[in-house]
């Protein structure tokens, strides 16, 4: 099983949200790194929950992939905020998988909070211009996380 870290506001989908749909599809990712993270990730890996662009960003709970990688369908749609007018039902570049909820925190853990545990110093969030959306996460950064809520 692999570690991942995937970012989402609040206001478009929250570890709340997500533990209230219990399972859900997760696309809009406009980036080919972390489009191809989302793609290397199986069906069990875990990912903790991370809330961006708010007032308190941080990880927020875990959620598990239960269905890998497929074609986003919200590339093909002129109504989404996602829609991409190069993409073609034949030729649609950009996924989507779907995720479960598995746990929400008492509380957020806090990026600054995060950037001083010394645990996390690689960590690519942690790391100065680390913007991606999804990105991997290390089985010791994992337990270091997970001993931090």
């Amino acid at each position: 099983m692999a570690y991942w870290l995937m970012k989402s506001e609040p206001d478009e989908l929250s570890i709340e949200g997500l533990a209230k749909l219990g399972e859900t599809r997760w696309d809009g990712v406009r980036n080919y790194q972390a489009r191809n993270f989302l793609r290397a990730m199986a069906l069990g890996d875990e990912f903790f929950f991370y809330h961006s662009s708010c007032p308190e960003p941080g990880i927020a709970g875990i959620g598990r992939i239960v269905a890998a990688a497929y074609p986003d369908p919200t590339a093909l749609d002129p109504e989404s905020a996602y829609h991409d007018p190069k993409a073609s039902a034949e030729k649609n570049p950009w996924s989507a998988l779907q995720v479960a909820h598995v746990e929400t925190f008492g509380k957020v853990l806090g990026l600054g909070y995060l950037k001083q545990q010394a645990e996390l110093a690689e960590m690519p969030l942690v790391q100065k211009g680390s913007r991606l959306s999804v990105m991997p996460v290390t089985a010791e950064q994992w337990a270091a996380v997970l001993a931090l809520r």
